[in-house]
């Protein structure tokens, strides 16, 4: 449990006091340990020159804040959902989708800049912090008047109004500082508000589409946008943009989800990098991760897991799974899987929610070893026995070149010729994406006329 003693302290990025619970060498822990998990989860883009370019950006907007000493790591991670994240210590993400969206190194600053004023704010050791207090205040109130036991979801739902409004204020306080940083640098402030400006068409904000503001975990972006447009009336206009440079890393980048990582087509998972597939339950709820695909029932009483493992073959990686903390083998046997060397087993598994039984098959395609795990809660281990073993036994070898070659959208870039309309733009260089996508990556609406000689970006390619 984190200790209590570090108490109020005055943060020196926002010159007000907090009270954290939780020391920085304590942050820097838990980022560490928390990115251990994110890296393999989510990927990362298998591109060097990218990956340093975004921690050389980072870096040098980290040393003009004011935690300079923090171990600063900036990833970019394959999502193709445009969004970025920070953990307590300095460990900071910027997803593929987001680098997709925005059109300038300025930027992305902006998008830098945000994150590493949420960990100079120490927001997230602040939240977790507060929860703390939240926690042992509501076991205080239940011991002291236990009358109230019937109303402690109510009390939580308080609880959580409160965190919300600290959400916003934490992200407007994060605007703020990541609007000193990249101006610091001598960027331009104004592209932190087009950045704002593209995430409310991207979700749908520019057309009436979006919450109230109060009901939403961050302030509207495009009340968020003209805020930082009002604080960039203090700075003269032409500072660092970057736009052209910047449009020149996207170039081949994939869009939108990348195929090669493997997709679910129905029910069946589909991985042409690796030429496989594997048929899940009809109905089941399914996610690919870097690391597995899982796949759940809709009772969530039963779940199915496909890992690659580290064995030489089938038969260590089965030896090595039953020889598992509580888990007991029932029965084994050698049966090949559509062609492939196979092992099978069927166990049981002592958990801290209870007992499971289930069945694995371990197999060997291509060089690697495969693990599929099908597990189900004892009392409904009769009912979903056949139907786990079913999906276990569909994994098999594609060789339809269609499916092996497919490829992913991915950006290019194009110099307008002459001026025009985005619509005109879309029909001269169609994308595979609809033209409102086309005008939300290129920060322009329909009907806005584009100069002569403008790079822009486009989708195409793909199968």
């Amino acid at each position: 449990m984190i200790g209590v003693a570090t108490g109020c302290a005055l943060n020196p990025a926002t010159g007000s006091r907090q009270l954290i619970l939780v020391s920085e060498s304590q942050e820097i822990q838990m980022g560490r340990e928390a990115d251990e998990d994110i890296v393999p989860a989510l990927g990362l883009v298998d591109d060097p020159a990218l990956q340093e370019y975004v921690q050389d950006l980072g870096n040098r907007m980290a040393r003009a804040s004011e935690r300079p000493g923090l171990p600063w790591t900036f990833r970019v991670v394959d999502d193709p959902v445009a969004n970025a994240f920070a953990l307590p210590g300095g460990f900071i993400y910027v997803t593929r989708g987001i680098l997709n969206h925005v059109s300038s190194e300025a930027e992305l600053a902006g998008v830098v800049g945000h994150e590493i004023g949420h960990v100079t704010a120490r927001h997230g050791a602040a939240q977790m912090s507060r929860a703390q207090l939240a926690q042992i205040g509501l076991g205080v109130g239940s011991i002291l008047a236990p009358d109230l036991s019937p109303y402690a979801d109510l009390t939580g739902a308080g609880l959580q109004i409160l965190f919300l409004s600290y959400g916003r204020d934490a992200e407007r306080q994060a605007d703020d500082l990541g609007l000193r940083y990249m101006t610091t640098l001598g960027y331009e402030p104004r592209a932190m508000a087009a950045t704002f400006e593209m995430l409310a068409a991207a979700s749908g904000a520019l057309d009436g589409d979006r919450l109230p503001g109060f009901l939403s975990t961050h302030p509207d972006p495009l009340s968020r946008r003209d805020r930082i447009l009002e604080q960039a009336e203090a700075f003269e206009p032409g500072g660092a943009v970057e736009r052209e440079s910047y449009l020149r890393r996207l170039e081949g980048m994939p869009f939108g989800t990348n195929p090669r990582n493997g997709y679910f087509e129905g029910a069946s998972f589909v991985h042409p990098e690796l030429a496989f597939q594997v048929d899940f339950p009809e109905g089941w709820s399914g996610t690919n991760e870097a690391f597995a695909v899982r796949a759940a029932s809709p009772e969530r009483d039963a779940i199915l897991a496909l890992t690659i493992v580290e064995a030489s073959s089938p038969w260590e990686a089965r030896e090595r799974f039953l020889a598992g903390d509580g888990v007991t083998e029932f029965s084994s046997r050698d049966t090949p899987v559509n062609g492939l060397t196979a092992g099978w087993t069927e166990f049981s598994a002592q958990t801290e929610e209870g007992a499971l039984d289930g069945t694995a098959v371990f197999l060997e395609h291509r060089g690697r070893i495969y693990r599929i795990l099908g597990l189900a809660v004892r009392a409904r281990w009769t009912v979903r026995a056949a139907t786990l073993r079913a999906a276990l036994g569909s994994f098999r070898p594609i060789t339809a070149r269609a499916i092996l070659d497919i490829q992913p959208d991915r950006i290019t870039l194009v110099r307008t010729p002459e001026a025009m309309t985005l619509e005109e733009f879309h029909e001269r260089y169609p994308s595979t994406i609809p033209v409102e996508q086309v005008g939300t990556i290129n920060q322009l609406r329909p009907g806005d006329t584009i100069p002569a000689g403008t790079l822009l970006k486009r989708v195409a390619g793909g199968s």
